[in-house]
């Protein structure tokens, strides 16, 4: 995916993309931190790019927003395969789903899906990033994935850890861990930021800085 011009999304809607998972978790705190995150999002006026699911904490963050800022703020990303698992079964047309879980777009694939995403959050306006909420191992492969991007300078947008009742504790430690061992220098150590409310999800966003060690490596195409 090649990177984005200077200063392109300035004066655009800013866009989050949220990974979390389709299970609502054990503790009922997952689910709040859903509710809050999508009040925190509707008062700034953000608008949320995600998994495409209406079950577990992903369904919960997009029918909040959408209750709060109105179906065209919540735009959800599938593959085809996984309607099943991670969405409820349709009971109803396609138009009143949408008015409780935003618009959604069935891909042929995982790699189209994030794909997708990351493309919405890159074009949008300044505020706009990534965010991980609690979830499993594929919401452990997209908060990566985003990273190293960052890293690798193929997008400059800010990464929000929303550390639910310590969640991502095991995360971030590592992280600690592999900057000692020198696997990521100490200038990237801070790639991904550590909030643990909503609203200091927003405001991390909004002043989020590129870590000094990214790489300086061209992406665009030739």
């Amino acid at each position: 995916m090649p990177s984005e011009p200077p200063n392109s999304h300035k004066r655009k809607q800013p866009v989050v993309c949220v990974f979390c998972g389709a299970s609502p978790g054990l503790s009922p705190s997952h689910l709040t931190a859903a509710r809050t995150l999508a009040q925190a999002l509707h008062n700034s006026g953000l608008h949320l790019v995600y998994g495409g699911g209406t079950k577990g904490i992903m369904g919960e963050l997009a029918k909040t927003l959408v209750t709060l800022s109105g179906p065209e703020s919540v735009h959800g990303v599938i593959p085809a395969a996984l309607q099943e698992y991670e969405r409820e079964k349709k009971l109803s047309p396609e138009e009143e789903e949408e008015k409780s879980y935003g618009r959604t777009t069935v891909v042929k694939d995982m790699h189209t899906r994030k794909q997708v995403m990351a493309r919405e959050v890159m074009e949008s306006g300044e505020g706009g990033g990534f965010v991980a909420l609690s979830g499993g191992y594929g919401t452990l492969e997209e908060l990566m994935e985003v990273t190293t991007w960052n890293q690798l300078g193929i997008h400059d947008r800010g990464i929000v850890v929303f550390n639910v009742e310590g969640y991502w504790d095991g995360l971030l430690s590592w992280v600690q861990k592999s900057v000692e061992e020198r696997f990521v220098s100490k200038e990237n150590e801070r790639i991904m930021v550590e909030a643990k409310t909503a609203e200091e999800v927003v405001e991390k966003l909004k002043n989020y800085r590129n870590a000094e060690g990214r790489f300086g490596l061209e992406w665009e195409e030739k």
